[in-house]
């Protein structure tokens, strides 16, 4: 099973706590653990690996922040935010799915289901927490049609293939540089206006539950 995770140096030991509900709750035998950071040293790499243990293989994949010059953050958004989006381009090229986890995540139930669901020719699976109101609202924001969802991106099925076929830096960070007043959550804002239209909606209260 592969698993995506996108971190800087301050959020290696949420990484470990979320591999260990894993590791306890996921239900596979074996992991494969795709880390895209930019700044882990060689310490916090080898504490991830060894609180990982056997059941994890973890691959660090080191990122070039210049791929992202331009686009918006702040210290609560860093840049780190948008390599899920890059993730297609950033992963070895034989990988076909992957599921894309935030490491704040507990994982209480096994994953098998929800990573061997059918894509149905979409790009991601993955839940959205608005209701009709505010997703009205996030349309008319964003300028995206009526019927696209807001996406949470804290958990998300990703159909590599079918992304990397579609996925065009230079046109996110435009569209990002373009919209980027209007922005509240940057990374889930450009998904939503990128990709909004190929995402296969379930249910959040089976597989992405918040914390409200």
């Amino acid at each position: 099973m592969n698993l995506l995770f996108a971190i800087n140096q301050n959020f290696s030991k949420l990484l470990c706590h979320c591999l260990h509900s894993i590791i306890k709750n996921g239900g596979a035998e074996h992991y494969d653990a795709y880390i895209l950071h930019s700044d882990l040293d060689e310490t916090s790499i080898a504490e991830i690996q060894r609180k990982a243990g056997a059941a994890v293989t973890c691959h660090f994949i080191a990122v070039d922040e210049a791929i992202f010059y331009g686009f918006p953050e702040s210290k609560r958004y860093p840049k780190q935010i948008y390599y899920r989006l890059a993730a297609p381009i950033l992963l070895p090229k034989h990988l076909d799915r992957i599921l894309y986890l935030d490491v704040d995540l507990v994982v209480i139930n096994p994953l098998q289901e929800l990573y061997n669901m059918d894509f149905e020719g979409n790009y991601y699976i993955a839940c959205s927490h608005t209701d009709e109101y505010l997703t009205k609202f996030n349309q008319l924001r964003l300028g995206v049609e009526d019927g696209v969802p807001y996406i949470n991106t804290g958990v998300m099925m990703m159909n590599l293939p079918l992304l990397r076929s579609d996925m065009n830096i230079e046109k996110i960070r435009e569209t990002a540089q373009k919209k980027m007043h209007t922005f509240l959550l940057p990374d889930q804002d450009l998904l939503t206006m990128m990709h909004g239209e190929h995402i296969k909606l379930i249910d959040t209260m089976r597989y992405n539950l918040s914390d409200r």
